[in-house]
């Protein structure tokens, strides 16, 4: 959703939403400096940034050679988390983290609604087999905090996507986590138009992620052959996609482009650089979210799919 990803995102595109936003007690006093910076950021959406540069998460600071996801501090604010480590692998445990500014540890308390939640969280393996999309909740304190579930030992990226009220455009930061136990890394799963939802799911990709230049993919929902034209807005939109890059996790979130309620779901999106990503498509149907996962070679001519190795 962020920094160095340029994302072409349709005025008219329904975003991906995620969730409300809770309450700031009265005693606590929120960071709010900079709000004559704001014009022409409603909310809900994305200002247009720098000349040339496009609507979209990744699209945020469009002057930083930095992809998203990739710091875990930028322009003054740090994600701190809290919890750093797992004690074991398919353990319910506690996510616990905060925003903070300007380096003295004082906590962000006042955000803008982007697409309707605070903040956006995504847990991904390092190796990228494993992807988590979660809705924390924050305290009056500052305070974020989620249940999470991850399966296998090793190391994680955790990254928080938000924009402070304070802010005209927002970030995305990066922090590692480790889940303790015996580590077996695995390859990335090879690329293929086709992925498995469960359930008799089945959505296929159409189109190609370019390397420094705008592409459309299109993503076709079918259940047991049979294209479904009914997909839910899941918080508010029809998909939601993430595509994290292998090698360093660099983060691109996009939005769809304008449609109905399927079969088909499309976006448009620059990748930073040529290399394999790994793409994360959520929807909703029949009252469940499902993910579809695909690996994907941007900047390469169709066919032209090398095997790579997770970490």
């Amino acid at each position: 959703m962020k920094t160095g990803l340029k994302i072409t995102a349709f005025a008219a595109a329904v975003a991906a939403t995620f969730g409300t936003a809770y309450g700031v007690g009265r005693g606590v006093d929120p960071v709010t400096a900079g709000e004559q910076n704001t014009a022409g950021h409603a909310e809900g959406g994305h200002a247009k940034e720098a000349e040339g540069a496009q609507d979209g998460h990744a699209g945020h600071g469009a002057t930083a050679a930095v992809p998203g996801g990739l710091q875990i501090s930028e322009r003054g604010y740090t994600l701190d988390l809290r919890t750093r480590r797992i004690a074991a692998a398919g353990e319910r445990t506690e996510l616990s983290f905060a925003i903070t500014k300007d380096g003295t540890g004082r906590k962000v308390t006042a955000y803008r609604t982007e697409h309707g939640k605070e903040l956006h969280l995504i847990v991904a393996s390092r190796d990228l087999t494993v992807y988590r999309h979660l809705h924390p909740s924050r305290a009056a304190d500052g305070t974020w905090k989620t249940p999470v579930e991850l399966p296998r030992a090793g190391g994680y990226r955790v990254f928080a996507d938000f924009t402070p009220r304070a802010e005209r455009e927002g970030l995305t930061l990066g922090a590692d986590l480790a889940v303790a136990g015996k580590y077996a890394p695995r390859e990335l799963p090879a690329a293929s138009p086709t992925a498995d939802a469960g359930d008799g799911y089945e959505v296929r990709l159409g189109g190609g992620l370019g390397a420094g230049s705008a592409s459309e993919l299109t993503l076709s929902v079918a259940k047991n052959g049979k294209p479904v034209t009914d997909l839910q807005p899941y918080l508010g939109s029809y998909g939601h996609l993430v595509a994290l890059r292998s090698g360093d996790l660099a983060y691109l979130h996009v939005h769809p482009n304008k449609g109905g309620p399927g079969p088909e779901v499309s976006f448009t999106a620059t990748a930073p650089s040529a290399g394999t990503y790994r793409l994360f498509l959520d929807f909703k149907h029949d009252g469940t979210v499902r993910t579809a996962e695909f690996t994907v070679h941007a900047g390469r001519s169709a066919g032209d799919h090398p095997q790579e190795h997770g970490h």
